[in-house]
């Protein structure tokens, strides 16, 4: 078994935390829909006709697509590869972009998750950290979503900004709970070099993080949830039972997966590659027949070490 990542480097706006590889003009999206279609069939021996079982749309804001963008790419994977008849399909997903017109446009593929970046339920948490959405969209996408028979639906939750109070965390916590969200992703907001958050922490304009308010709202949210039914099986990630993420939990367990798109990366048990995390210099290389990649091949001591650490940050251990 195996999955396949793709990586959509585009965004509406920055938001203030991040510091993955994207970009907010949407000058060149259709062309870059073109390039992964290329690398897709270039790379299609890449995992050795293993069967695929997920299939993940990340970045960036995959949601920003076309319906009919995410078709294409769809039925060139399902072209190229064999598929489960019952793979996890998940959609990376923005609450602004998931309009009703737009769920109902989805339904119809193969998409049979959404991950929400949801972020907070707070309308200062979301104006910190320069979100494109508010409270009220929020709220809205999900019933959106579970109306047109989303289920199995994953959202993001940030906790530890200067901005959310323990209260504020709880009500965030139990919020998606009262929204019967089977699964969620919880991270502790980080200052990342490069990034808007880090320039205002740097020049005075935002006060540094405390680690000790993050680690009060860490112990709150495993206590919740837990009390909730939910199991912590990863560090950041809790499930109600036969809701675990498939794609991320096969990462954790050494399953490999090709990466398509700029900055994606790719593992197949003895090496791992990355793309160039470089829009126009993708799309250069794509049109020339040219896989833009890095390799490393792995020593027998880094598989072991990597097994161990990411075995470590499971319920499965190693």
């Amino acid at each position: 078994m195996a999955g396949i990542y793709i990586h959509i480097p585009f965004c509406k706006q920055a938001c203030n935390y991040c510091n993955f590889h994207f970009s907010t003009s949407l000058k060149y999206k259709s062309d870059m829909v073109n390039a992964i279609l290329k690398e897709l069939t270039l790379q299609k021996d890449y995992l050795a006709g293993a069967t695929i079982e997920t299939i993940y749309f990340g970045g960036g804001t995959p949601s920003l697509l076309e319906v009919e963008e995410i078709e294409q790419i769809l039925e060139k994977i399902y072209a190229l590869h064999r598929v489960t008849g019952d793979a996890e399909v998940t959609l990376e997903a923005n609450p602004d972009d998931l309009t009703i017109e737009k769920l109902d446009a989805l339904s119809s593929t193969p998409i049979n998750r959404l991950s929400i970046g949801v972020q907070s339920f707070a309308t200062d948490d979301l104006q910190f950290m320069n979100r494109a959405h508010d409270a009220y969209m929020a709220e809205r996408c999900i019933k959106d979503a579970q109306s047109k028979g989303f289920t199995n639906l994953t959202i993001d939750l940030i906790y530890g900004s200067t901005t959310t109070t323990h209260e504020t965390w709880r009500q965030n916590v139990e919020k998606a709970i009262a929204f019967e969200i089977p699964h969620i992703s919880c991270y502790c907001l980080t200052v990342e070099p490069n990034t808007a958050l880090y320039h205002f922490v740097k020049s005075g304009k935002t006060l540094p993080l405390q680690e000790e308010h993050a680690t009060i709202q860490f112990e709150l949210l495993i206590k919740i949830l837990e009390d909730a039914g939910y199991v912590h099986y990863e560090i950041s990630n809790f499930g109600k039972p036969n809701h675990f993420a498939q794609h991320n939990s096969n990462y954790w367990k050494g399953v490999p997966y090709l990466g398509v798109g700029p900055s994606a990366h790719a593992y197949n048990g003895t090496s791992r590659q990355w793309n160039v995390a470089h829009n126009a210099k993708y799309l250069a290389a794509l049109q020339s027949n040219i896989l833009p990649y890095e390799e490393e091949i792995l020593s027998s001591e880094q598989r072991y070490n990597e097994y161990v650490m990411i075995g470590l940050r499971t319920i499965w251990g190693c």
